[in-house]
């Protein structure tokens, strides 16, 4: 016998009031059993995108993940009648991280329900440090919807909530946060980098010098320290300071990078807008076509965003309706949304056309009102000239003229602007979470040059290393806790006290 999870409201009586029983909770009753939500401790989720690709991988973590494997997994064989199939022989530690044929059955009528693979991780050398059973079956959204339902018929199992096996993998020690905030831009693949080994380097200078003033604390009084240890102190955080300034001064770079340069396409009606859009989708997804085209003026009347892949950055490219003042009520909207997209766009890109009377582009005043030094200027149909100028970045969509030095020079413009800085290096920060951690950083780092100024006594120190612990603490909440250990072994490393 089974019956659905129950729930009693706040207020009602629980059916087990008066056996030790006194607050509301829910329950699962199987075959005389009731498990409460502490024994479902395992948890199960799709771990790939449903219907991409030919395998689909369904994680399970927990202790009871071996009841999967017991209840669902048989030997394979496609012969057999449900009576003749026989039990996966159980995992031990010397088949941990082996692939095992197998037919995957509902736990109760023992249906077949795919033909798969299997393979258990025992804990604690695992992502989450519990046991995790992976089941690699047909990706087809009818065999995994198959496969989570019949999970849920396992009483000591439930979904698992959104990031739940990340958190498990934090809680244990896998991974520090920096890390878990890196899974989705991993999974996302917009970006790459090495964040996590860059505030590091924050992170050690921060305990370089807060052990410089800490040893002055303890052991200034002895001959153990020597002179202008409290002055080297002051010169590391007033360079951390600049450091992080110069970073806090990206204009927000990286947090663009990480979800999409705004790319927006404006100009006057009919001069190719949606035409370049779909050269530039075309580019990312051959045959694919995101506006539509026509001879007529007005035939884009709203903001047309596609994701693009764009010299390896990602780019939200955004068509526009054309510039231009019109009596057409629709027309007048999409003209006000072209504005608006304009002044919030990261990057603007001007489309023009050559004006076949004059041989030079024409830019109506609506349009000119947008322009200004940032602006990217691109010239189309320039196949209606005989011979184009040299000097001007002038092409034609239609007839793929100059095109390739016009995605060149996109590329270009898009890395100067949001990839590197004077260094080379890609921005440090990609989240607005460590911006702000680190505007408070900056914040203690300023008291404690503030304090250095009018430094009197030994005494005065102390406030000064209560400023640098502030500062370690907020980075520490980036890069992972930092503690007592972490100043005391940069003491004696440095210091050598006790010698």
């Amino acid at each position: 016998m089974e019956c659905a999870a129950l729930g009693w409201e706040s207020g009602i009586p629980s059916p087990l009031s008066g056996r030790g029983w006194s607050q509301t909770f829910s329950v699962q009753f199987v075959a005389g059993h009731i498990t409460t939500p502490s024994e479902r401790n395992t948890v199960y989720a799709l771990a790939t995108p449903p219907g991409r690709g030919g395998i689909g991988v369904i994680r399970i973590s927990g202790s009871h993940a071996r009841d999967v494997w017991t209840s669902m997994l048989v030997s394979h064989s496609r012969v057999a009648t449900n009576a003749e199939r026989r039990p996966l022989r159980e995992p031990g530690t010397n088949t941990s991280r082996i692939l095992f044929r197998c037919m995957v059955v509902h736990p109760r009528t023992r249906e077949v329900l795919d033909d798969g693979m299997a393979v258990f991780f025992h804990a604690p050398n695992t992502y989450t440090s519990r046991d995790v059973l992976e089941l690699h079956i047909h990706s087809g959204r009818a065999v995994t919807s198959a496969v989570l339902s019949a999970l849920s018929h396992i009483p000591t199992l439930r979904p698992a909530e959104p990031g739940e096996f990340t958190r498990w993998a934090f809680e244990s020690g896998r991974i520090d946060l920096t890390e878990a905030e890196g899974i989705r831009d991993l999974v996302d693949a917009e970006t790459d980098g090495e964040t996590k080994k860059r505030f590091e380097v924050l992170r050690n200078d921060v305990i370089r010098c807060l052990a410089s003033v800490e040893a002055l604390i303890d052991f200034g009084e002895g001959e153990e320290i020597e002179e202008g240890v409290y002055d080297s102190a002051r010169l590391q955080a007033r360079n951390l300071r600049n450091t992080i300034s110069q970073h806090l001064d990206d204009n927000r770079r990286g947090e663009i990078l990480r979800s999409g340069i705004r790319l927006a396409i404006f100009g006057p009606p009919n001069v190719g807008k949606s035409s370049l859009l779909n050269y530039l989708v075309a580019n990312h997804s051959p045959r694919r076509q995101a506006a539509i085209v026509t001879p007529l003026p007005g035939t884009t009347r709203d903001v047309l965003e596609v994701s693009l892949d764009i010299g390896g950055m990602p780019v939200i490219a955004c068509d526009t309706a054309g510039l231009r003042d019109t009596d057409d009520i629709v027309e007048r909207i999409g003209v006000e949304r072209a504005g608006d997209m304009i002044q919030g766009a990261d990057v603007v890109l001007c489309l023009l056309s050559i004006h076949e009377a004059t041989a030079a582009p024409h830019i109506p005043q609506d349009v000119a009102a947008h322009i200004d030094k940032n602006t990217i200027i691109f010239v189309n149909k320039t196949d209606l000239l005989s011979l184009a100028p040299n000097t001007l970045w002038m092409g034609s969509v239609l007839h793929d003229q100059g095109m390739s030095q016009f995605m060149d020079g996109l590329v270009n413009v898009l890395k100067v602007r949001f990839h590197g800085s004077g260094d080379g290096a890609d921005p440090l920060i990609t989240h607005v979470r460590h911006r702000t951690i680190l505007q408070n950083a900056l914040q203690h780092l300023d008291a404690f040059l503030e304090l250095g100024t009018r430094l009197q006594g030994q005494d005065d120190i102390v406030p000064g290393a209560e400023e640098l612990r502030y500062v370690a603490q907020e980075i520490g909440r980036i890069s992972g806790a930092i503690g007592v250990e972490d100043v005391l072994d940069s003491v004696f490393r440095d210091f050598c006290i006790g010698k």
